[in-house]
């Protein structure tokens, strides 16, 4: 077992053991996703790895079966496919029920208040007509995923993976506002994205 598997094992077993001490119950097959994820669903230590407690469960349902499809595909990351490719569609609606009912967590990261103020306006611009705040009341019905207090270095990922085609748009227009973003408004939306505290 190579050092980053034993790590994740590791992490995914105390988050088990703390779960199991507090009450908590948790799906049979939530270690596949608590040895990146962590049974809280923040993924603590795995800059790349997002923090998914607290995210709608019709979101984590589409991400998962997307990762199955192939409209995710697992560049870099291939232990994503490879622990998807277990679940079935009950155990995928169960593991996303149980990490949307937990509370949402911030990235705790260092941000740039001035350049969190232009992503705000970025985000408004191209962004908040499908990604509201993980605690709008309409949030389970956006189209988009909430992005306030995803890690940044995450976020960077995966809009990399769009803009690379790795990751399918959901719709036209998310391709339109992807093309429209260059480095500079992605850094000042990380910020934004990163100034969020429940």
């Amino acid at each position: 077992m190579n050092f980053l598997k034993l790590s994740a094992w590791l992490i995914a077993l105390g988050g088990l053991c703390m779960a199991a001490e507090s009450g908590a119950t948790e799906p049979p097959m939530v270690a596949v996703c608590a040895a990146c994820h962590g049974v809280d669903g923040t993924g603590s230590g795995f800059p790349y790895v997002p923090i998914i407690a607290g995210t709608p469960a019709s979101h984590l349902e589409e991400a998962l079966f997307a990762y199955q499809d192939g409209a995710r595909r697992c560049v870099g990351v291939p232990v994503m496919c490879t622990a998807i490719a277990q679940l079935n569609e009950a155990e995928i609606v169960e593991l996303a029920a149980y990490y949307s009912a937990m509370p949402r967590a911030s990235s705790d990261e260092e941000y740039d208040q001035r350049l969190a103020g232009v992503g705000k306006l970025i985000h408004d611009e191209h962004c908040l007509q499908c990604h509201v705040l993980p605690d709008d009341e309409n949030v389970d019905d956006a189209l988009g995923i909430p992005l306030n207090g995803q890690r940044s270095a995450y976020l960077r990922l995966a809009l990399g993976a769009y803009l690379t085609g790795d990751r399918e748009t959901l719709v036209p227009i998310m391709a339109d506002k992807l093309r429209q973003l260059d480095p500079d408004k992605i850094q000042a939306l990380l910020n934004y994205y990163a100034s969020y505290k429940p």
